[in-house]
């Protein structure tokens, strides 16, 4: 009786669905997966839309079915697990066959299940519900929520999935057989895999009992902490206990949690880090301790428990590099043979990363890390147990302190320095005399034998040590100095060394290590270099370009004679060559350049890269404006030069601006930030210019900043309004549509200019906002304007931002306001112009093409101006072209030829054409005469407020009432 209600409220359900999907407003219908027989295993987790808190009832549209029409259902949630999230997906079956297949959703996966609050696996899937027909049967399975869905030859049905958890990490069609097969695969491979880490564990400790060493414990422990990790993950565990999708969590977050334990303390353990520092035992107890207590927040949170053993198997990861390499250095032999496992580990854990955060993405994943964590403790233990019985231990304590610091010191390839003060005899074993390419022995003897062979700036501090030592009795000496090679360089040299004290107090040797540290130095001197110095072309950074000048400026406030001039260069459109020929190409080219500027400058002066495409020049070698904008003129002449490269000739500009300290400017930041203003201002006007900084350069930016400010509170104060521009026919000068421009109010500075604040939406990221507002409210005036003037031949027109044309929401944002405000779809254009269509020509003939499905118009504006190619129009599917009012204005002979060649080819094409800026009547007769359909100018109508449109509109349509 209970089936007969549920299904009784079903069949209602979707019969007040059906209802409301053929008066309610038209909604979204999602796009199905067409499968065949050849298709055994799909992956639907991309195409699957989940939709979030919608309630235990939950309406959606379905898939166009075979007859192109999209219902609306409306399905009750059948499990009290329900989370009140849905996913919807939809397939077609596209043969003549009847298709059976299975709908899985794993519980776990690994794949993206994320690092800090790791999705540890839960049921997925409570419920699915098919357009057509009943709920699907759920399959028996511990691993994984299993549907089996019959599709009958050419149906298109739309499931609707009650979720049990918020995620879906994954959803897969398979068919049966092909999913039988590969799971007993997988079936076996876990079995391999967990039957050599059970043997393994067991091995490890079996030796442990005979061989009673402290290491095999702990290597025991972390192969049974593996064993249990691999158990859980492969779902082995599940089928000798009777765990719940909801412990199962808890389970998962423990043997990570064990995991992370126990490799702390095989580290600590196999490295006998306790004999190195106590610290060591304090530190490696007190993060076994807070993994204890991780585990009982597991209790609790086992989300947050397994995140901080995830981070904490890799920060033990991380601090046994450090470790290993710290002791493989001592020459300690356990940490060079942990090296390869280690290297392992660090590569399992690189790996585990990729994963987890969604890197890397397939289904064999997850048993190859479990298969190499497998591989990984092998390793470790043929590493334990050869170290074990190699006897290494016995060794120990044969050497005396004597023997053991000389060995150690014979290890480290140091000198050493001995100088007997009561002779008077510096020796160095092996002779450092030979390293230094002189004769044998040339060094042995009195220490002022050295003085000579010393770097003259370090003779001093040398004598004076030796002195300081002698006469205090006591000290070390930690000196750094420069010794003369035969070929006449100078090497760098560490000499530590201490006193020997005698019986009387006195001072009879001076011994220590001297260490040749020639490469380090200079790599100290590279990289002094490098932090002041560009790293391509080798000039000053901006930072030593600063300090330069803020000395030349200390000069300048006292001297009348120095008057420095900074000239900041920034080359146009540089990342257009980078883009089309390649990074190193521009590298290249940027050097080139970089030499054709240093070739102008005179000894006082100083060219900097202050980073990509710009440089900045000090002129300190000219006073006179004359000859400083001879200089700019100099440098703007040098970049203009064409540079080939490649066998074609590439010519390039620059925007040149110029600051030149007066008294008034306070450091040397505020004088390069003027010469970036002008440099700035002179790209503004078209680049390719010298702009001389002027004090009105530093109100461009805040004024920029504030209209910034005052655009976003105009879209929440709605301060924006549209204004409509008549589209004339020729024929009978009547207005065939509007051309929708947005217009800014402001309460404080009044009408400000599009050209003003479109700049400005753009480059912060309102122009998407902007863009939706000028649609929606375009479509709500057309709308009301037909509702009072009827259905007559008219359309609005609203143009496109290049942001709004890469964004993917910009279909269904169309879609929407279409349906929203109820208008025909051939009523509303959209506008767009040639470099915003060309700047990606493959993405946008792929969202063209997806507009014009919809139905609705699309017009090439400011036609002629662009540089697109005409093979290129014919792939965009455009129904008009606006010829722009450059070409109207044009009073060159060619004028009229130009005009009805670009007419007649729209025509030839099948497009209308749209003459813009049409100042006079006999410009209208002869467009008409040449064939031009509409015209668009201010004599032919302004913009006008909504309001006076539709009074425009009932003027040419009297007839029609309200």
């Amino acid at each position: 009786m209970t089936a007969i209600l549920r299904l009784r409220h079903l069949f209602a359900s979707l019969f007040f669905a059906l209802v409301f999907a053929l008066f309610a407003l038209p909604a979204s219908a999602i796009e199905p997966i067409k499968i065949s027989r050849e298709d055994v295993a799909l992956d639907l987790s991309r195409a699957v839309e989940i939709y979030r808190d919608q309630g235990e009832n939950f309406q959606v549209s379905t898939a166009p079915g075979v007859d192109g029409i999209v219902r609306r259902i409306e399905v009750t949630a059948l499990d009290e697990r329900s989370s009140g999230d849905w996913a919807v997906f939809a397939l077609a079956n596209s043969t003549d066959q009847q298709l059976d297949r299975l709908i899985v959703a794993p519980h776990f996966r690994l794949v993206d299940s994320g690092l800090i609050w790791p999705d540890l696996g839960s049921n997925r899937i409570a419920a699915i519900t098919p357009s057509e027909g009943f709920a699907l049967d759920k399959q028996a399975s511990r691993d994984a929520d299993i549907f089996l869905v019959t599709l009958n030859p050419g149906s298109v049905v739309t499931f609707i999935a009650e979720l049990s958890s918020p995620r879906l990490p994954q959803v897969y069609l398979w068919e049966p057989e092909a999913y039988k097969d590969t799971t007993n695969s997988y079936t076996l491979f876990r079995g391999i895999v967990i039957g050599i880490a059970g043997l393994l564990a067991l091995f490890l400790t079996i030796l442990f009992v005979v061989k009673g060493t402290s290491m095999f414990p702990a290597t025991a422990a972390l192969s049974w902490a593996v064993l249990a990790y691999i158990c859980i993950d492969f779902g082995f565990l599940n089928q000798v206990l009777d765990i719940t999708a909801g412990s199962e969590q808890l389970w998962r977050a423990g043997t990570e949690i064990a995991l992370a334990a126990t490799l702390v303390v095989f580290l600590f353990t196999y490295l006998n880090l306790n004999r190195w520092h106590l610290h060591f035992s304090y530190g490696a107890f007190a993060w076994v301790l807070g993994l204890v207590v991780l585990a009982g927040v597991a209790l609790f949170d086992a989300s947050v428990a397994s995140g901080l053993a995830r981070i904490s198997f890799a920060l033990t990861a991380v601090a046994g590099v450090g470790l290993i390499t710290y002791l493989s250095f001592k020459g300690y032999d356990r940490a060079i043979m942990l090296v390869p496992s280690w290297l392992m580990i660090l590569v399992w854990l690189t790996g585990s990363w990729m994963a987890v955060t969604g890197m890397l993405d397939n289904d064999i994943v997850q048993p190859a890390l479990g298969g190499a964590l497998i591989l990984i403790i092998l390793l470790i233990g043929f590493t334990v147990m050869q170290h074990a019985f190699a006897g290494g231990a016995l060794h120990q304590g044969l050497f005396s302190d004597m023997e053991r610091q000389a060995l150690a010191i014979t290890g480290s390839g140091d000198i050493v320095w001995d100088w007997d003060v009561l002779r008077d005899r510096v020796i160095t074993k092996p002779d450092v005399s030979r390293q230094l390419g002189l004769s044998a022995g040339s060094l042995h003897g009195p220490a002022r034998n050295w003085l000579p062979t010393l770097h003259t700036d370090d003779r001093d501090m040398f004598r004076t040590t030796l002195d300081v030592i002698l006469e205090h009795r006591r000290g070390r000496m930690a000196q750094s100095f420069r010794l003369r090679g035969a070929d006449g360089h100078y090497h760098w040299f560490t000499l530590r060394a201490r006193p020997v004290i005698g019986s009387d107090g006195e001072i009879i040797r001076c011994v220590g290590t001297l260490v040749d540290v020639t490469e380090q130095k200079k790599a100290e001197e590279r990289l002094l270099h490098d932090a002041v110095h560009d790293n391509l072309t080798g000039l000053p950074s901006r930072e030593l370009f600063l300090n330069r000048l803020e000395a030349v400026i200390s000069i300048a406030r006292s001297e009348e004679s120095v008057r420095p001039t900074v000239i900041v260069i920034d080359i146009d459109r540089f990342k257009q060559v980078n883009d089309g020929l390649g990074i190193s190409a521009g590298d290249t080219i940027l050097l080139t350049i970089a030499r054709r500027l240093h070739r102008l400058l005179k000894p006082r002066d100083s060219l900097s890269r202050f980073g990509g495409d710009q440089f900045a020049l000090l002129l300190l070698s000219e006073q006179d404006p004359a000859r400083i904008a001879g200089v700019a003129d100099a440098v703007k002449q040098a970049i203009n030069a064409p540079i080939t490269f490649a066998k074609r000739e590439i010519v390039l500009s620059a925007s040149i601006g110029l600051a030149s300290w007066n008294s008034s400017q306070a450091s040397a930041e505020d004088m390069v930030k003027d010469a970036e203003l002008a440099m700035h201002q002179a790209k503004r006007f078209g680049g390719d210019r010298i702009e001389p900084f002027r004090p009105a350069f530093r109100s461009v930016g805040t004024d920029r900043l504030q209209l910034e400010s005052d655009l976003r509170r105009a879209v929440e104060r709605s301060e924006l309004r549209l204004a409509y521009q008549p589209i004339v026919r020729l024929e009978d000068r009547s207005i065939a549509g509007f051309e929708a421009l947005l217009r800014w109010e402001h309460p404080r500075r009044g009408p400000i200019p599009p050209s003003d604040f479109i700049p400005v939406a753009e480059s912060c990221g309102l122009i998407v906002q902007l863009g939706l507002f000028a649609m929606q409210r375009a479509a709500e005036d057309f709308a009301s304007w037909q509702k009072q003037i009827g259905d007559v031949p008219l359309s609005v027109s609203v143009n496109l931002s290049s942001r709004q044309l890469i964004r993917r929401d910009l279909v269904s944002d169309v879609r929407s306001v279409v349906a929203r405000a109820n208008i025909k779809p051939r009523c509303f254009r959209l506008e767009l112009t040639e470099s915003l269509v060309m700047d990606n020509p493959e993405q946008s003939a792929h969202i063209l093409a997806k507009l014009k499905k919809l139905g609705i118009g699309l017009s090439l504006d400011d036609f002629g101006t662009g540089y697109s190619s005409l093979s290129y129009l014919t792939r965009f599917p455009f129904d008009t072209i606006k010829i722009d009012k450059s070409f109207i204005d044009d009073s060159s002979p060619k004028r009229s030829v130009l005009l009805r060649s670009m007419v007649n080819m729209a025509h030839e094409l099948g497009l209308s054409v749209v003459a813009e800026g049409v100042g006079d009547e006999n410009d209208a007769l002869e467009l008409r005469q040449m064939g031009c359909e509409y015209v668009q100018s201010f004599m032919f109508g302004p913009p006008l407020a909504a309001d006076a449109a539709i009074k425009l509109l009932k003027e040419q349509y009297p007839l029609v009432q309200a």
